[in-house]
């Protein structure tokens, strides 16, 4: 009996195996790597005004489904109102700009005088969120570009 010669394995396989060995360890990379950048971000900010946003949609939904009593209007002003103090911290590059100052001050003065007489029907609460799109509305046109 004749001995067969050992079989070479075939070097499209290892060029295979180490292409897919590549790909693995250059997405291991680039995960970690956009971790290292996403890590970076502060997500303070844009916290603060996604809550903004969100509290302001819901007081809009509440006039829409004419549900308007200050027990559905005013847990979203207060949440606004709670939310306004942290602008100045949110947005530390603007705290010394007296725009961005005023823009605050008014929008918590507006929300301080919501709560003081809260709305009791929806012409109050709509003329309420209405307001608080303005004030969103001028600081955004002011900071945002």
């Amino acid at each position: 009996m004749a001995s067969q010669p050992p079989t070479k394995s075939s070097t499209a396989s290892r060029y295979l195996f180490l292409f897919l060995l590549g790909l693995v360890v250059g997405a291991i990379c680039t995960v970690m790597a956009m971790r290292a950048l996403q890590a970076r971000h502060d997500p303070f900010p844009d916290s603060v005004m996604h809550v903004m946003q969100k509290h302001a949609g819901q007081l809009g939904d509440s006039v829409a489904q004419n549900r308007c009593a200050a027990t559905d209007t005013v847990p979203h002003v207060r949440t606004l109102r709670a939310m306004a103090n942290d602008l100045e911290l949110a947005f530390p590059q603007y705290r010394d700009d007296q725009r961005f100052v005023e823009h605050a001050s008014t929008f918590r003065g507006k929300l301080d005088a919501a709560l003081a007489t809260p709305p009791t029907n929806c012409a109050i609460a709509k003329q309420l969120g209405e307001q608080v799109k303005e004030s969103c509305k001028g600081c955004h046109q002011d900071f945002r570009g």
